[in-house]
């Protein structure tokens, strides 16, 4: 009978969520030694911690907690069969061993090369994965040591034994600008470029020419004032918009987007690749776009003076900012400029005039979208809409994509502008064939879990803020007024990311489910089909609607299609902002490397058991370790946030005001330790 070690020295560790001000817990093995695993055997994939340790992650159920001792050969994102731990074993979370390897997550691993002279070992670029694979002498390939490189498994792990691989690519050289984020696109299983057919397809559906009956099924909006306004480096240019004032007093917005669907036809080439990126990817420098660039940046993109295959979605709306009447229909615009957001936000919050003559031929329907768009979030706040307003990261770039600053990303009137005329599109179109009862995408957040409310409450008494209402049925109302009411205070920030990480994640469906965060009972994307994939199925729904050719065979073809589709992009989704999240710490850290012993003023930002977070004005954020605190043994009030010394009665608390040096800075292990360089303790 085989008998496994239970426990051992390497579960002592940290396990961290999904970021930094996410508070981790310790835990601690004893010594208890061999045990016997139950005859109850579960599924679910390995999720490893760079310590060793893991979890087993199932569809359904708790996760599985596996000590380091109890892999078995078992790597990262393995498909893996566990068996369960008697219960009187358990320390927290269920515990278990793995017995059998079901599936290989993958072949290959990227990372970085350290070599020796007769081997050398690749140490994965997912941060996590703790599974170094060994390289002999005669597999180095060219490889040097610090390069980024691909190594194929050719023996996978054993108990106690590590993985064996040979070199295959190597992907950028030490030192070299972008290496990072190139091995980080690869171990994504993403790619920049695309395969040589796609390519091939994209090129001819670019230049084929629009034929003169698809003209004319399409509404002539060549004539009116339509333009783009979007950030100074955007290039994939999906979303016009227009506004008129009627005769009684109401709104007549046009909100017009490219319509990608005409250039990437169902089942195509294009439609495979689409659907498997599922989004691009924007990784501060680098985008891995979802459409090759003769789409995205040319025959799809809304660049001035051309014309445009376009969907518009016209909406009618009252001074109240309902939507009273609205129109979905194939169009054709000519947008009249490309504007950016500073450049509106400098005339209409400034009114500058050297650009009031540039655009002075639309000047008159910027001030009137300023004017319609304060009446539609004003709206949106009345029904309880939720508005995450803190602080994002500017990260600037230099030529060889070193961070020379960090700011603060500004969201101007311009911005909550044209966010305000997605949002209603969006729901719009929702309603809309929410009626019609096609199948369709919807954009849905469901309501948070009691428990995470019932933490939240708790967490915002330490404030003073007392949340009321049910905690099985809170309104995003509530939510909102907490949110209204921090408004420049120092722990603004900090509230609004705590409450944040109450939520549940949003994903996309077939079923209408409602998005609690917005408040709105229908919604979906519609606005984004160069970068999103369900908006480009949206529009072919659409486009199915207005031509009248779905049959009842072609809907629930569609039906199955949605549902694929919709499980893809929320996968996707969920990739896409774990590595634009990874790189942008990384770039964090790696501006901080050259400030070691730099003083900053900052806010704790987040306290556990081990350390206490410290966010800087910038967003940059490290860790001041308990360890490092020499006046006193510091404890850690879990259920107050804050830690207290065991002898003065010192309280370094959440959202209060410290200040820092940096100690260390790792771009690699994303990590930047600072520690406190006076007493800012409250007695």
């Amino acid at each position: 009978m085989r008998r496994y070690c239970l426990r051992d020295s390497a579960r002592s560790a940290v396990f961290l969520f999904e970021s930094a001000a996410d508070i981790g817990y310790n835990v601690h093995m004893g010594k208890k030694n061999r045990k016997k695993a139950t005859s109850e055997k579960r599924t679910g994939t390995l999720d490893k911690n760079r310590a060793g340790f893991g979890f087993v992650r199932q569809e359904e159920g708790e996760d599985i907690f596996v000590a380091r001792s109890n892999m078995n050969g078992a790597m990262n994102g393995d498909l893996v069969q566990v068996d369960l731990l008697p219960e009187y074993l358990w320390e927290k979370n269920k515990e278990g061993i793995i017995d059998k390897i079901l599936e290989r997550s993958s072949e290959e691993v990227v990372g970085t090369f350290q070599r020796n002279k007769k081997f050398g070992f690749v140490i994965p670029e997912d941060r996590k994965n703790p599974d170094e694979v060994f390289v002999r002498r005669s597999d180095f390939k060219n490889a040097r040591s610090g390069d980024k490189v691909v190594v194929k498994i050719t023996k996978y792990p054993e108990k106690n034994v590590s993985a064996e691989g040979r070199i295959t690519e190597v992907i950028s050289r030490k030192g070299e600008p972008g290496g990072e984020i190139k091995a980080l696109i690869r171990a994504g299983g993403l790619k920049e470029t695309f395969p040589s057919r796609v390519n091939a397809e994209a090129k001819a559906r670019a230049k084929a020419p629009v034929s003169r009956e698809a003209l004319l099924q399409r509404r002539d909006l060549r004539g009116d004032k339509i333009f783009t306004i979007d950030g100074p480096s955007a290039k994939d240019l999906d979303d016009g918009v227009s506004l008129k004032k009627l005769k009684n007093g109401n709104f007549q917005l046009g909100v017009h987007i490219a319509d990608v669907s005409h250039y990437v036809p169902a089942g195509s080439r294009l439609d495979e690749e689409a659907l498997k990126r599922g989004n691009s990817v924007y990784l501060l420098s680098r985008v891995v776009p979802m459409l090759p660039k003769i789409l995205s940046n040319g025959v799809c993109s809304l660049n001035p003076g051309e014309d445009r295959l376009t969907l518009t979605c016209s909406m009618e709306i009252d001074s109240g900012g309902n939507v009273v009447s609205h129109e979905i229909f194939e169009s054709i615009i000519r947008s009249r400029h490309r504007l950016v957001y500073d450049d509106v936000s400098d005339i209409l919050e400034n009114q500058d005039q050297n650009l009031i003559a540039v655009y002075e031929d639309i000047y008159e329907d910027l001030t009137l979208m300023a004017q319609l768009s304060e009446i539609l979030r004003k709206r949106r706040k009345e029904k309880g809409s939720l508005d995450f307003d803190f602080d994002e990261a500017d990260i600037v770039l230099d030529e060889n994509e070193i961070p020379v600053e960090i700011g603060i990303e500004e969201r101007r009137v311009a911005n909550r502008m044209i966010e305000e005329f997605m949002l209603i599109a969006n729901q719009t179109v929702a309603e809309h064939f929410f009626w019609m009862e096609y199948p369709f995408i919807y954009r849905v957040h469901e309501k948070p879990d009691t428990d995470r409310i019932v933490e939240l409450k708790a967490f915002l008494s330490g404030f003073g803020i007392n949340l009321s209402g049910n905690p099985d049925n809170i309104h995003p109302k509530l939510l909102n007024g907490i949110l209204e009411d921090l408004k420049g205070k120092s722990y603004e920030n900090i509230v609004s990311s705590v409450m944040l990480r109450s939520m549940k994640k949003a994903f996309y469906s077939t079923q209408c489910e409602g998005h609690f965060g917005l408040a709105f009972k229908y919604y979906c994307h519609f606005t984004s089909p160069i970068r999103r994939y369900p908006d480009l199925f949206i529009h072919r729904i659409i486009k199915s609607a207005i031509n009248g050719t779905a049959d009842e065979k072609s809907l629930k073809r569609l039906k199955k299609q949605a549902e694929i589709a919709a499980e893809t992009a929320s996968v996707t989704e969920r990739k896409a902002q774990e590595m634009e999240r990874d790189v942008e710490k990384m770039k964090k850290a790696q501006y901080m490397e050259e400030r070691v012993g730099q003083i900053y003023d900052g806010v704790i930002s987040g306290v556990t058991g081990f350390g206490i977070y410290v966010q800087l004005p910038d967003t940059v954020e490290g860790m001041v370790r308990l360890d490092s605190l020499k006046d006193d043994y510091y404890v850690y009030e879990e259920g107050k946030y804050r830690v207290v010394g065991r002898q003065t009665r010192k309280i370094y608390a959440l959202g209060d005001r410290v200040r820092v040096v940096v100690l260390r800075a790792s771009a690699a292990e994303r990590q930047i330790d600072f520690a406190m360089v006076r007493d800012d303790a409250k007695d």
